[in-house]
């Protein structure tokens, strides 16, 4: 069954605990996390406070997307926070087979992403040091972007290499994912979606993550 991770990237800042109870309720399966820092990318986001802040309410695993520059200075920080997963991107300085190392060394799941312009072959020599790919189909740093397509060619690679090397890989997408694009996806070989303003615009989100959850292996445009 496809997992769904709502994006707290598009939830209301102001109420961020109540947005964790509500997708919670709403059968969410993790939660998606995005830290920016103003290097990697323009933006600016949360830090491991937030992240120790809102753990405390919930179980649900929290898959946290570094997109920040040297990554490995934060990990500790961030795995001490609570995350369960940490993402960080193969486009950002610093050595990362070394950072993938350190955050599994810290009990916490390592995984890798990329930009959409960023050939899916530079994953390759991190596959077998991961727990989860993330692939992007969005540029990262910013919400409420277009699906870009070339993401779905990128999924099937990374399933066949699952396939063959590694059943247990999640293979999550982020990025313009709405019960369409999210479906194509999974068909595509995604087992989980990312998604924020197409779950949180919805004054009840249930019934979309259900019908998310229900697309198969096998789903259809």
């Amino acid at each position: 069954m496809t997992k769904v991770a709502p994006s707290m990237l598009s939830a209301d800042f102001s109420r961020l605990g109540e947005e964790v109870k509500r997708i919670e309720s709403a059968g969410a399966d993790w939660v998606h996390l995005d830290v920016m820092d103003g290097m990697f990318v323009p933006n600016i986001t949360i830090g491991p406070l937030v992240v120790d802040s809102i753990r405390r309410l919930t179980r649900m695993p929290f898959d946290v997307h570094l997109m920040i520059q040297k990554p490995i200075r934060y990990v500790e920080r961030f795995a001490d926070a609570g995350s369960d997963m940490l993402t960080v991107h193969v486009e950002a300085e610093g050595d990362v087979k070394e950072t993938l190392k350190k955050i599994r060394d810290l009990g916490v799941k390592p995984g890798i992403t990329l930009n959409p312009g960023t050939p899916v072959e530079k994953l390759d020599p991190y596959l077998d040091l991961v727990d989860l790919v993330l692939i992007m189909t969005v540029e990262a740093g910013f919400g409420g972007q277009s699906f870009c397509d070339v993401g779905l060619s990128k999924i099937s690679r990374i399933r066949e290499y699952a396939d063959s090397y590694n059943p247990k890989l999640e293979i999550s997408v982020d990025g313009g994912i709405n019960r369409e694009t999210g479906k194509r996806c999974v068909g595509a070989g995604a087992t989980v979606l990312a998604a924020g303003s197409s779950l949180f615009k919805l004054s009840d989100m249930a019934k979309e993550i259900a019908l998310w959850k229900s697309y198969g292996p096998n789903a259809k445009e």
